[in-house]
């Protein structure tokens, strides 16, 4: 089969891309604005792509054709679009596809406001490591799997699940167009706010997602969150919901936590069992995932503990989530996903909890619509709590009459009253030479955006190496 991709270089498009790859079929497509390290995984993948639309890059024989949703694709005058309608080929979604592709398969949907990237990748990284052979979506980049997405031939197949809406005339939440055996959920906090406008539309995707689970399907369900507990409820799924959290007493849990370069924990189990477990990964919240990961995979009876012990201290993480960008510098670089307050926010815990005596600067770039929205001003107030100093990347322009979009002088006024150093980079070059400039040697950067921040993660390590070896 042959399929075409237009807009690929989305982090679900093209781990659906690298699903269809896996199983031999033939993937080509097209994208503006191809930035890494999704372009650097394209390329890696051997996958052809146009970074300009154009007609001609569709081939006449195509079978199959996926459309992405970004705001860089209208239908109305997509070119490429236009010619895909013409030829009159099956034309798909990717989330549809992937819903129809997956059907059957023992699907576990990772879904919740954050942390489903990090766990959906943890769990397949654990069961590869144990020599299993599941299936897998993952909506971003994991230095342990060398796709995002694989098809396998267990029967298992775990998938990152996104409650953001199939497009501007489809509401409905991307994870219900799945099939779901079982369900975990991570946390719900108010997030999307251009398309959930209210806490209670937002919670609403999930209990929809709740309401597909089978009879026979488990859930697991993190109990720091009221939400999760008051849905799971409401729906009548208590029975078959194992619970799990940092101190979740009638679940997964842990103790004897000793945070350092490796972290080590004890993974504490309803009955009464205690795994020590290690990992080099930074934070509480990825202490969380690890329970949530281990959670399921023991109490499916995927591996045993000997296996999740190796699979938890071999996985080195994901792309984007608090990975180290430099090699030598005194002053090290980590790269965060700072798409809500929530993930912004545990990043910057993160660093402060493992360099709790450097100061920590943030570079940061509001990207997605609810950190340029007049709704998420308020995030501002807090979210650099403990900052020593931020430097503020202007937000993009695309979408903005989408919404109400606030403008950098506002976000910039409001980091400063609360009491924060700000400055503006308006670009990679200006944020660079004010980090070469006034770094002292004794701190901590952290690079904080869901966009490219101009391709600081690439040009800003090497710098910082050579100047502070």
């Amino acid at each position: 089969m042959k399929t075409y991709f237009l807009g690929i270089a989305g982090a679900g498009v093209s781990a659906l891309a690298s699903i269809l790859q896996t199983e031999g079929h033939e993937v080509i497509g097209s994208d503006a604005g191809v930035y890494p390290p999704i372009s650097d995984y394209l390329d890696g993948l051997g996958i052809k792509y146009s970074t300009e639309f154009c007609a001609d890059n569709v081939p006449d024989d195509i079978d199959l054709a996926i459309i992405g949703t970004t705001s860089k694709i209208d239908p109305a005058i997509n070119p490429e679009y236009k010619k895909i309608i013409a030829l009159g080929v099956p034309c798909y979604s990717f989330a549809e596809y992937l819903g129809v592709h997956t059907k059957g398969r023992e699907l576990l949907v990772v879904a919740g406001s954050f942390g489903k990237s990090s766990i959906t990748a943890l769990i397949a990284a654990i069961l590869k490591s144990s020599g299993r052979d599941c299936g897998w979506f993952v909506g971003a980049i994991a230095k342990d799997l060398s796709v995002t997405g694989n098809w396998g031939k267990d029967d298992e197949f775990i998938l990152e699940g996104d409650e953001y809406v199939v497009s501007l005339s489809d509401r409905s939440s991307k994870f219900e167009l799945y099939s779901p055996k079982d369900i975990l959920i991570s946390s719900i906090v108010h997030d999307h706010v251009n398309m959930f406008p209210t806490m209670g539309e937002y919670e609403n995707c999930f209990a929809k997602l709740l309401a597909k689970s089978p009879e026979d399907g488990l859930i697991f369900a993190c109990d720091d969150y009221e939400p999760i507990q008051r849905l799971v409820e409401q729906t009548g799924v208590q029975n078959r919901t194992i619970f799990y959290g940092l101190e979740c007493k009638t679940g997964f849990h842990v103790e004897n936590i000793e945070i350092g370069e490796i972290t080590k924990f004890d993974l504490c189990t309803p009955n009464h069992g205690k795994i020590p477990l290690a990992t080099s990964q930074l934070g509480m919240h990825n202490i969380e995932n690890i329970v949530a990961a281990s959670a399921y995979c023991l109490t499916k009876n995927l591996i045993d503990a000997e296996q999740l012990q190796i699979g938890v201290a071999g996985f080195n993480g994901v792309l984007r989530r608090l990975d180290k960008k430099t090699t030598t510098s005194k002053v090290p670089v980590y790269e965060g996903f700072g798409s809500s307050y929530e993930k912004a926010r545990s990043a910057i815990e993160a660093m402060e909890l493992h360099f709790p005596s450097r100061p920590l600067w943030v570079v940061f770039e509001p990207h997605t619509f609810s950190w340029r929205n007049s709704t998420g001003l308020k995030w501002y107030d807090s979210v650099f709590a403990g900052v020593a100093q931020v430097i503020m990347l202007p937000p993009p322009t695309h979408g903005a009459a989408l919404h109400e979009q606030v403008s950098i002088d506002e976000i910039i006024a409001r980091v400063k009253a609360a009491g924060i150093a700000v400055e503006l980079a308006e670009n990679a070059e200006s944020a660079t030479t004010k980090l070469s400039t006034q770094l002292n040697g004794d701190e901590t950067v952290l690079l904080l955006s869901s966009g490219p921040l101009d391709g600081l993660a690439n040009t800003l390590p090497p710098i910082l190496d050579a100047n502070f070896s």
